[in-house]
């Protein structure tokens, strides 16, 4: 066992867990092979929550629910929007969040986020989480900023692909080789664009925390 991953078993012992409903949730996911938020990360968003209060927050990959009823519960004034464009992902949450008993403030977009997100109105959430497909990121990012208050943060998960992301793109088979490229570029625009304020943690498999502050002037450093 490595150093590392003894630190992280140590980090997730810690951790307290959630209601007994949550829990099943999580485990039945891991069992049905749906992504769920690792401890670390999940840790991290709630403390986000508990910082910022949200009272809108929307998420990008809704998988089985489990981050929308987590946030849920960690915000309990806050509005959830997430937006889910799989069918079984999407029955899946559906079920979840009914069974968590929020569905009156867990709202399930269905479509492709690619779609949807322009349409949304700006300026409508504190925070914004997104663990959806990777290669989209960079892509999806000038809606989710449109869409972001001044003052909001935008919670990026998965953004060093099990520690791929440090390696030459050389390293790696040809078909993992564009979305690598896609997320340096994405972790470079959200590092060093005017008015972003970006920590790139090694939380989990990688979590950006970006707000956008009041110098954010709508462009993108490529």
């Amino acid at each position: 066992m490595t150093r590392d991953t003894r630190i992280r078993e140590y980090i997730d012992s810690l951790d307290p867990g959630n209601d007994a409903v949550t829990e099943e949730i999580r485990r039945e996911a891991v069992r049905n092979e749906v992504p769920v938020m690792r401890r670390d990360t999940e840790a991290l968003l709630k403390t986000v929550i508990a910082m910022i209060r949200p009272e809108r927050i929307l998420e990008v990959g809704a998988g089985a629910g489990y981050s929308a009823i987590v946030m849920a519960k960690a915000a309990p004034e806050a509005e959830i929007m997430t937006i889910e464009n799989w069918p079984p992902r999407i029955m899946a949450a559906a079920k979840n969040i009914d069974r968590a008993e929020l569905s009156g403030r867990i709202s399930l977009l269905e479509g492709d986020a690619g779609i949807l997100l322009p349409g949304l109105p700006p300026e409508q959430y504190d925070l914004i989480f997104l663990d959806a497909a990777k290669g989209q990121y960079l892509i999806w990012l000038p809606h989710l900023l449109k869409c972001l208050k001044t003052g909001g943060v935008l919670v990026s998960d998965n953004v060093l692909q099990e520690g791929t992301i440090a390696e030459s793109r050389y390293a790696l088979d040809r078909r993992e080789r564009t979305i690598h490229s896609r997320m340096r570029e994405y972790l470079y625009v959200l590092t060093h664009t005017e008015g972003l304020r970006t920590s790139v943690t090694p939380c989990g498999d990688g979590t950006a925390l970006t707000v956008k502050t009041e110098q954010w002037t709508g462009s993108l450093q490529r």
